[in-house]
């Protein structure tokens, strides 16, 4: 057990490092310890990232039948209008966003995280073929 959180926090560790470009805006880039790199190590996920790992989860959930038709297309509403909130926050501030602008998001993506979680979990389960 020990050995496999290991090896999941080294690779969550590897991904933070390999992101190119970080979507929050204004984060301080950490020494990484490589002097051939200056890529930012971040403590916790950037914006960009929880996105992507909100839609594999939504897509998980429906390749597994966890969520059904109208739960998808909840969750996918709700992502889609913070996406667009924060579209609208880059607009007022030349494609940056402020430290409440992150504030703020990542309260929402807290949000849509516990739905998503909430609408896996509730023991109903999509009918019919796994996919779309």
């Amino acid at each position: 057990m020990t050995k496999k959180l290991i090896v999941m926090g080294s690779t969550l560790l590897l991904s933070a490092a390999m992101l190119a470009q970080d979507s929050s805006g204004g984060a301080t880039p950490a020494n990484t310890g490589n002097p051939n790199t200056n890529a930012p190590v971040h403590k916790h996920p950037t914006i960009n990232q929880r996105k992507h790992n909100q839609q594999r989860r939504i897509r998980q959930g429906v390749r597994s039948g966890e969520l059904t038709k109208g739960e998808t297309k909840k969750l996918e509403k709700q992502e889609h209008a913070l996406n667009q909130e924060e579209r609208d926050m880059r607009k007022v501030n030349n494609g940056h966003l402020t430290r409440q602008d992150r504030k703020t998001l990542h309260q929402q993506q807290n949000h849509l995280s516990k739905e998503i979680y909430k609408d896996k979990h509730n023991n109903r389960k999509r009918t019919g073929a796994g996919g779309k």
